[in-house]
């Protein structure tokens, strides 16, 4: 089985991005000018100060660059107008969310993930703790749900009211041969369906590097895509 220092070396690609960094003055800024925090996220500009804001926070008071990471991540899943993570999300082609999610730690070189959680709001955070407790790499569907239920994560419906229109809609138009009637809305447009993943990616003044990437998936996949 591949380890994880191979597994976070083969993690690449990020869109555009947003930093933050630290203001210093005088000498101290120029013995510092190359370890200076950052933190980016694959958003678009108005989201980025939104959602890296929180994390910013924690790497300028000196604070755990996992926390940071985190605490940015949980941003968007917790944001039920963002349909590419977490709440909110949107589902499967059955209108179920499944959320998958990876939390790396450049220190150690570890990596969690988990794919096809449900009922879970935030699997960043549940995607750090297989990293942190436990010897695996990866955790899927039940068992994936099982682990975040036994460290304090409680079940909720994720399917937004927006997203279950949507989903409804986009099942409406899946074939001109079912029973179903086309929806009143003519200009829905299933080539513009949303789609998103998100990448956080930190660097803390010790030059250490930690990252997060969490995603809805594809909307309308198979269940148990991941």
């Amino acid at each position: 089985m591949k380890n994880r220092r191979y597994f976070i070396k083969n993690v690449a690609g990020l869109g555009a991005s947003l930093s933050l960094f630290a203001t210093m003055s005088g000498q101290a800024q120029e013995k510092r000018a190359a370890r200076r925090p950052l933190i980016l996220c694959s958003r678009r500009e108005d989201w980025a100060e939104k959602v890296l804001r929180p994390g910013w926070n924690v790497l300028e008071s000196g604070g755990d660059i996992l926390d940071a990471v985190e605490a940015s991540a949980r941003v968007t899943e917790l944001d039920p107008e963002d349909q590419s993570v977490g709440y909110g999300g949107l589902p499967n082609e059955n209108g179920v969310v499944q959320l998958d999610a990876s939390f790396m730690d450049g220190r150690t070189h570890n990596c969690g993930s988990v794919g096809a959680l449900e009922n879970i709001k935030t699997p960043s955070s549940v995607a750090r703790l297989v990293m942190e407790r436990t010897d695996h790499i990866h955790l899927v569907g039940e068992g994936a749900k099982q682990f975040a239920r036994a460290h304090g994560f409680k079940e909720e419906n994720l399917l937004t009211d927006k997203s279950r229109k949507m989903w409804l809609r986009w099942k409406e138009n899946l074939s001109d041969k079912d029973d179903r009637f086309p929806p009143k809305d003519g200009n829905y447009d299933l080539e513009q369906r949303p789609t998103g993943t998100i990448n956080i990616l930190a660097l803390d003044a010790k030059g250490d590097l930690a990252g997060c990437t969490t995603t809805s998936g594809l909307f309308g996949k198979l269940p148990g895509r991941i």
